[in-house]
């Protein structure tokens, strides 16, 4: 079984939760990495301007700091988005990223957008045995990487159930051609008695495939690019997705495009488990968090660091005042737990990209946790 590394939230006068996650890395193995002299991609999100639930620089900083003792050379890095926000070109994406901290001086290292200023600078990638992707379209600049390091906020994901290690590294890491071809399976489509016609779903839709006809929202599939990005933006939860498979092919191409991304380099991932959104950092908003912070977790392995993420969530209480209260919760884990990702999004399987990702070879679901105090 795979090695998983956790510690909680808890701290004491002597050593701040940064200090402690430092340990928590050191103990996990980091330190085993040859960093002398080698770039380090540091994969992250640094969020859509609006949303306060992605990390704070300051976890950030703790990595870079690491890999400098070490003697790498660190660099925070993610791709454009395919959706419109303030994350879909270069220029702007560095100016959120610096609008939500994450500037040299905070985190003591470079901001690189991955695919460059139009989203176009990407490297063709070889899928080794993969079944929906014959090649991946990754930003250039992490595939110039030695040495990648996945830094995630864990959280809910309104087409893939949750966001981890595997969605950070996978769709995070795909160019805007990238992102295209992992999506163009999946179209959502519109519950006309559900909607009310206030127009916001069009007003995110970089495509303009949303048009009304009677008041009603209509999503042009020869259009649409399948991002999704509608579905977290309709309040009333009129949009859907329109054939049960395509969250799942969503999914499998995600996890190979991390196998694209990790395949023959060294690699690290990192897990904070707090302000657990429903949604991904993504949205311009973020929706208050579905349980208590659990804490940290790391591993040399994705799939099963993000399976120990998964159980501590379902095991923790749901926050009442959450959507969570809100939700029918009749969906339980084999564990007997309350399964809050399905039944936060129950058009979801999260199950379906660990099981892939397992099978093609990034790691295991099964794993032994490792607390440290």
């Amino acid at each position: 079984m795979s090695k998983v590394f956790f510690t909680n939230m808890r701290t004491k006068f002597d050593e701040s939760l940064l200090a402690k996650m430092d340990r928590l890395i050191q103990q996990a193995g980091i330190g085993d990495i040859d960093c002398a002299q080698k770039f380090v991609a540091i994969k992250i999100h640094f969020g859509e301007p609006g949303n306060l639930a992605f990390l704070r620089p300051n976890f950030a900083k703790v990595v870079v700091d690491r890999i400098k003792a070490q003697g790498g050379l660190p660099f925070l890095t993610d791709s454009n988005t395919l959706y419109v926000g303030r994350r879909n070109q270069g220029l702007a994406h560095l100016d959120a990223a610096a609008e939500n901290g994450y500037t040299p001086l905070s985190t003591g290292c470079q901001n690189i957008i991955a695919d460059g200023i139009r989203g176009t600078d990407d490297v063709e990638v070889p899928v080794k045995g993969g079944k929906y992707c014959a090649v991946a379209y990754i930003g250039r600049a992490i595939m110039d990487a030695d040495i990648v390091i996945s830094l995630n906020h864990f959280k809910g994901h309104e087409c893939t159930g949750f966001g981890g290690a595997i969605k950070n590294v996978g769709m995070g890491s795909g160019s805007r051609a990238g992102k295209m071809a992992m999506h163009n399976e999946g179209k959502p489509a519109v519950n006309a008695n559900a909607c009310i016609g206030c127009k916001i779903c069009a007003r995110f839709c970089a495509l303009g495939a949303i048009a009304f006809t009677g008041g009603k929202a209509v999503i042009y599939h020869d259009t649409c690019a399948g991002c999704g990005r509608c579905i977290g933006a309709c309040s009333k939860n009129a949009i859907g997705n329109g054939w049960n498979s395509s969250n799942d092919a969503l999914s499998y191409k995600i996890a190979e495009y991390t196998k694209a991304v990790l395949d023959g380099r060294p690699h690290f991932h990192i897990n904070v488990v707090n302000q657990v959104s429903p949604y991904c950092d993504c949205h311009a908003e973020s929706d208050a968090a579905v349980v208590p912070d659990i804490g940290i977790f790391a591993s040399f392995d994705p799939v099963a660091l993000d399976k120990a993420c998964i159980d501590a969530v379902n095991a923790a209480p749901a926050i009442q005042t959450s959507i969570l209260g809100n939700c029918d919760r009749t969906h339980r884990d084999v564990a007997g737990n309350e399964d809050h990702f399905t039944n936060i999004h129950p058009t979801t399987d999260w199950r379906c990209q660990l099981d892939y990702a397992a099978r093609i070879g990034l790691g295991s679901v099964q794993y032994e946790l490792i607390t440290m105090e």
